[in-house]
C-alpha cells in the first residue's frame, strides 16, 4: 500500500515538517533458508520487506500485514531481532521528513498460506527469494546494517540469549 491515510492527515496539518514514525522490517526465510527481498520502485534498491505501523497496530502484526501487502506471501513472525532508532532524518522527494523506530522481526513462512512471492503493489518492481551468498544488488543501506543484526542476534541466541539487541546508554538518561 502507498502511504498510509493516517500519514496522508497528518500531512494535511503538518506539511513536510518531520514526523517520529514506528516501522517494522521483516528477515522473511523460506526453509532453504533463503532471505526475501523486493526491489522498491522509489530508489530501485532491493531491500527486505518493511513498513509503518497503522495506529494500535501491534509491530508483529504490521511485518505480517506487510509481507502480505508487497510480496504476497503469507509469514509467522518468530523472534524479535532488535529495536533500533534511526539517527538521520529521511527526506523524500515530495520533501516530507521522517525519522523511524524500527522493530526487526524474523519470520518464516506459514505451511498454511502463499510462499510464492509476487509484486503486491506498487512499492515494489519485483520481488524473490536469495541466498546470501548471491544477493542482487544494489542493496539498501538499511538492509546491509539490518541482515548484520540478524547475523548477531542469531549468534548470540546459538549461547541462548535470544533478547533483541538495543542500544541503552545510561549517560542518556
Amino acid at each position: 500500500m502507498p502511504t498510509s491515510p493516517f500519514i496522508l492527515d497528518l500531512r494535511k496539518k503538518i506539511g513536510h515538517a518531520p514526523l517520529w514514525l514506528s516501522g517494522v522490517t521483516g528477515y522473511i526465510e523460506d526453509a532453504q533458508g533463503r532471505v526475501l527481498l523486493g526491489q522498491r520502485s522509489d530508489t530501485r534498491e532491493w531491500a527486505m520487506i518493511y513498513g509503518v505501523n497503522e495506529p494500535g497496530e501491534e509491530p508483529a502484526v504490521t511485518v505480517a500485514r506487510e509481507a502480505k501487502e508487497e510480496a504476497g506471501i503469507d509469514v509467522i513472525v518468530t523472534d524479535l531481532v532488535a529495536v533500533k532508532s534511526s539517527t538521520r532524518m529521511v527526506r523524500y522527494d515530495n520533501g516530507d521528513q521522517a525519522m523511524y523506530m524500527d522493530h526487526l522481526f524474523l519470520c518464516t513462512l506459514d505451511p498454511q498460506g502463499n510462499g510464492v512471492p509476487f509484486v503486491g503493489d506498487e512499492e515494489s518492481l519485483a520481488v524473490g527469494w536469495f541466498a546470501l551468498d548471491s544477493l542482487p544488488k544494489p542493496l539498501a543501506a538499511t538492509t546491509v546494517e539490518r541482515m548484520t543484526y540478524v547475523a548477531e542476534y542469531r549468534r548470540r541466541a546459538k549461547g541462548g540469549n535470544r533478547r533483541a539487541l538495543f542500544s541503552f546508554d545510561a549517560h542518556m538518561v
